[in-house]
């Protein structure tokens, strides 16, 4: 779990340092194709049946739609805002889930998982509402969106609880979701007038090829295969992690600017989501 955490803290700092190179739609798409063929190719190697009928089709489908309109608001907004703002902003998702999980899932939730949806959107209106010198209306845009790209994630997670998919092999569900990325980011690319002018240079492609066949075709897989065999609420807990890194992450290597107001908000953000995330104590 911590290397997934490190993984994904440094995943929007990595998209940031390609978007020279590769504009943003592009490279959403060409890293959901390269992902897409690592998971057919882990598939045909554990021998999962990919295309059998278990009525997962439309749910897979719809999963598919958010899952790739998700990333076009993310890979948009961060032309807008930082890797560090980015990290903190999209890791809002747990929260939407929880709260999603109690309005569409019946389920209920503990004190402090209220405690932490308060907190975390305490610091996200904090980060979004206090001035910053350091922040003007094209980056609150960007982080508008990348909060949008969060509902969706957590869309999509609830879409999955609560739908055939749930019983699907992991490869299945998520190929559901690459796959229908491909059109609808290859869309956006040509609606934005996307071009590659040249051949992007050695760091970018090996960027590229670590989000498509790391992040995406096998961290995810990673993360489903631990949630079979732990506890999902215990692992959960570890997430707060990621935004932390997320942050520390842009300032050492993008050199973004870490104002007192945003870091007293990423705190904010950090510590609900620890609150969310933090497993029940057992009794007895």
């Amino acid at each position: 779990m911590l290397m997934l955490c490190l993984t994904w803290g440094f995943n929007q700092i990595a998209i940031k340092m390609v978007l020279p190179e590769i504009p943003p739609y592009l490279q959403a798409m060409l890293r959901s194709a390269g992902a897409l063929a690592v998971i057919l190719t882990i598939a045909a190697i554990r021998g999962t049946k990919l295309f059998a009928r278990d009525g997962s089709l439309k749910a897979g489908l719809f999963c598919g739609v958010l899952f790739g309109v998700e990333f076009v608001l993310i890979y948009h907004g961060l032309q807008f805002t930082s890797a560090s703002r980015a990290s903190v902003f999209l890791y809002t998702a747990p929260f939407f889930v929880a709260a999603g999980s109690y309005q569409f899932l019946g389920e209920r939730l503990r004190a402090v998982q209220w405690i932490g949806l308060a907190v975390s959107f305490a610091g996200v209106a904090f980060a979004i509402g206090v001035p910053q010198p350091d922040v003007d209306a094209r980056v609150l845009l960007g982080d508008l969106m990348v909060v949008a790209g969060a509902m969706l994630w957590a869309a999509t997670t609830l879409c999955v609880k609560a739908t055939a998919l749930i019983r699907c092999p992991p490869e299945k569900a998520l190929g559901y979701q690459v796959a229908m990325s491909i059109p609808i980011l290859g869309l956006a690319a040509w609606f934005a007038g996307e071009t590659i002018p040249h051949v992007p240079g050695a760091l970018t492609l090996s960027l590229m090829a670590w989000q498509a066949i790391w992040v995406v075709g096998m961290t995810f897989l990673i993360w489903f295969s631990l949630v079979k065999v732990h506890s999902a609420s215990k692992l959960s807990a570890f997430t707060f992690i990621t935004p932390l890194i997320g942050v520390a992450g842009g300032y050492l290597i993008m050199h973004d600017p870490l104002t007192p107001a945003f870091g007293v908000a990423a705190m904010l953000v950090i510590a609900g989501l620890y609150l969310v995330n933090k497993p029940a104590a057992v009794v007895g």
